[in-house]
């Protein structure tokens, strides 16, 4: 588990082809890495990227937002899912927040098990939220 580097925008691109929809661009991706509002997580083994996350820091807000999480195939059930998100409460911890939010499809039931195994509620249902007409929803963790 490292912070991204502009060098990782190539295999991170390739990851987000995975989204079924709202995939992010990869002008999308290397201002995220190079943004000091945002702080991009990779899981790599050896050189291969396996998963990344995007936590994003607004200013005077006590609430960090989880942007994006993404985890190969090849890497799902080995816990970097979880990994990454443990990386991301921690730095919104340093970085003085409180609270950690984030949408989910509310059809992965996958990342719906992990987020609720890691304290997460549910705290608004996003009807039609997703490009592809499917549904989200809002979670949110307290990091006090």
């Amino acid at each position: 588990m490292r912070i991204a580097k502009p060098g990782d925008a190539a295999a991170m691109l390739a990851l987000e082809a995975l989204f079924p929809s709202d995939r992010m661009s990869a002008r999308s991706i290397r201002r995220f890495i190079e943004a000091p509002t945002a702080r991009v997580f990779v899981a790599v083994r050896g050189t291969e990227v396996l998963g990344n996350l995007v936590l994003l820091l607004r200013a005077n807000s006590r609430c960090a937002r989880i942007y994006s999480v993404v985890v190969g195939p090849q890497a799902r059930g080995l816990g970097i899912g979880n990994r990454l998100v443990e990386a991301a409460e921690r730095a919104a911890k340093r970085e003085g927040r409180e609270a950690v939010s984030l949408e989910v499809r509310a059809d992965n039931s996958a990342a719906l098990a992990l987020y609720a195994k890691r304290g997460y509620v549910e705290c608004q249902r996003l009807p039609m939220y997703y490009d592809d007409g499917a549904d989200g929803c809002r979670l949110m963790r307290s990091l006090r």
